[in-house]
C-alpha cells in the first residue's frame, strides 16, 4: 500500500518542481520606457522589446564610439558573431543573461537551444522585416529547411544598417545572434570576464 502513495508523492513533486522551472519571470525591466516598437501578437511584448533594448545597449557598450549611433556596433557585432568571435561573457549585461534566462523557457521559440525557424515569433518577425532582398532570402531558406546562422549570416552581414531602423530585423538578430549564446553563462562569469578587460 506504501507503493502507490509514494508513487502519487513523487509525481506531485517532479509535477511541482517542472512548473515552478517554466514559470520564470523578469524581475525587473530596465527598458520599458522605450515603448513597444516590436509588436507580434501571441508573445510576452514587454519581454521581446526588453530583450531588443538590452541587446542593443549591450552591443553600444561594446562596440560603440557615440551615445546613439547603433550603425558600428551591429557592424562589429554582426561579423563578430558571424565568424563565431564574439566571447559573450565580455559583452552581456546581467539584464541580458536573466533575459535569456526567461527567453529559454518559452520553448516553442528554441528548436536545440537554436532559434525555432517555425516558431511563430520568427514568422512575425520575418514577414514584417523591411528589406524585401532579406525577406525573399529568409523564405527560400525556410521553404527548402536550410535557413541558419551559418548561411543566412552573410545576407545579415550586408545589411547590418537596416537593423539599426528596422527594428523588426534588429529582434530577429538579438533571438537569433545573441541570446542562445547566452543561456549557459552565469552572472559571476561575466563579472570576472569584464573584471579581467578592465585590468
Amino acid at each position: 500500500m506504501k507503493t502507490p502513495i509514494f508513487k502519487l508523492l513523487v509525481i506531485a513533486l517532479t509535477l511541482t518542481i517542472t512548473s515552478c522551472k517554466k514559470d520564470v519571470k523578469l524581475s525587473e525591466f530596465k527598458y520599458a520606457d522605450k515603448g513597444i516598437v516590436v509588436d507580434c501578437e501571441k508573445f510576452d511584448l514587454k519581454l521581446l522589446n526588453e530583450a531588443l533594448f538590452s541587446f542593443e545597449s549591450d552591443i553600444l557598450k561594446a562596440y560603440g564610439n557615440s551615445k546613439d549611433n547603433l550603425s558600428r556596433p551591429y557592424s562589429q557585432y554582426v561579423r563578430g558573431a558571424v565568424y563565431n568571435s564574439i566571447k559573450y561573457n565580455k559583452i552581456a549585461s546581467k539584464q541580458s543573461i536573466n533575459i535569456a534566462k526567461v527567453l529559454k523557457t518559452k520553448t516553442d521559440l528554441w528548436s536545440n537551444n537554436k532559434l525555432n525557424y517555425n516558431s511563430n515569433l520568427f514568422k512575425c518577425l520575418t514577414e514584417k522585416i523591411k528589406s524585401n532582398d532579406l525577406k525573399r532570402t529568409i523564405n527560400a531558406l525556410t521553404k527548402t529547411n536550410t535557413m541558419s546562422k551559418k548561411v543566412f549570416g552573410p545576407a545579415v552581414l550586408s545589411s547590418y544598417r537596416s537593423a539599426v531602423t528596422d527594428k523588426y530585423l534588429a529582434a530577429y538578430i538579438a533571438l537569433d545572434f545573441f541570446y542562445p549564446n547566452l543561456f549557459d553563462l552565469k552572472e559571476e562569469n561575466i563579472e570576472a570576464a569584464k573584471t579581467e578587460v578592465a585590468k
